[in-house]
């Protein structure tokens, strides 16, 4: 299966969703005021957030006034280009080497695997990783970590359970520089967005990637659960608060219906999707590509 497909198949839920409303909406063949407050409640339903569900159709309503067109194929064709433009509003990120990606989020989501995912997918690019095992708070967790990077065929920096994990970054970084490594990859601890002590420890291990990594671009990254949904703001902006968030990782988008929400998440933060978990195995990852996620959509 190819990208789209991949994508198409984790946003079937979605998809059916908004298709089926959809349908039933142009079905009363009349594109008046209703029309457009249904509109924007099958965008809501999906979970985009509604100040931008009331600013995508506040902009197909004024072209299609403007136009003077009330063809229902006319105004799907405006709903894709204006959902693109709001997934493509924020500035992509180059992952341009020497990198080092600092990879966050709570419990549960699969950044564990992410990271696996991510690694099997720069080494196909043609460039050298290294993954620091920071997240030295959960039991098991280097192992697991261990594990994704022999899958992965990519050396780990690892230390002992309940290690500094700012001295991990330390020693990671170390490492990078003297190999030249041209991707680190740095796992966190899964933490609750409410831990102080553990969002302090994600500063501190901020501050040493910055101190240490002179000439490296840095760039943090959170993985976001889909079947989160509109919760995922509060993760998001918790976590910027303490470290800058720079972009975000989907995974499970095929357990919602509602993969909507990231496309207000994004517009609103400003923060661009990066990277879409499409599956569970290793190379179930994909660049995100807006045009490819609307497309999947309909």
């Amino acid at each position: 299966m190819g990208l789209f497909g991949k994508l198409k198949a984790a946003l079937s839920k979605t998809k059916d969703g908004i298709a089926k409303k959809l349908t039933s909406l142009f079905s009363k063949d009349k594109i008046g005021e209703e029309f457009y407050e249904e509109l924007e409640d099958i965008l809501i339903s999906s979970d985009v957030s509604v100040k931008t569900a009331m600013e995508i159709v506040d902009e197909i309503r004024d072209t299609a006034i403007k136009e003077k067109c009330r063809d229902k194929d006319y105004v799907v064709s405006l709903l894709k280009k204006e959902l693109f433009e709001t997934l493509d509003y924020a500035e992509p990120i180059e992952f341009t080497p020497p990198v080092a990606i600092m990879v966050v989020g709570v419990n549960g989501v699969g950044k564990t695997t992410t990271i696996g995912k991510l690694a099997n997918k720069f080494i196909k690019e043609g460039k050298s990783v290294t993954i620091a095992a920071a997240d030295t708070f959960r039991a098991a967790a280097v192992d697991q970590l261990s594990v994704w990077a022999d899958r992965a065929k990519v050396r780990i920096v690892k230390s002992d359970e309940g290690a500094d994990a700012s001295a991990v970054v330390f020693d990671a970084v170390t490492s990078a520089k003297a190999k030249k490594t041209d991707v680190l990859i740095i796992d966190t601890a899964g933490r609750l967005h409410v831990k102080a002590n553990l969002m302090e420890e994600l500063k501190k291990m901020d501050r040493v990637l910055k101190r240490e990594y002179e000439g490296a671009k840095i760039i943090k990254l959170i993985v976001l659960d889909a079947t989160t949904g509109q919760n995922a703001y509060n993760q998001v902006e918790t976590f910027n608060q303490a470290v800058g968030i720079d972009g975000i990782i989907l995974t499970k988008l095929d357990g919602t219906a509602k993969g909507g929400f990231i496309i207000s998440l994004s517009y609103e933060l400003e923060v661009p999707v990066c990277f879409v978990g499409t599956g569970e195995k290793i190379d179930d990852i994909e660049d995100f590509n807006a045009q490819e996620f609307v497309d999947a959509l309909f």
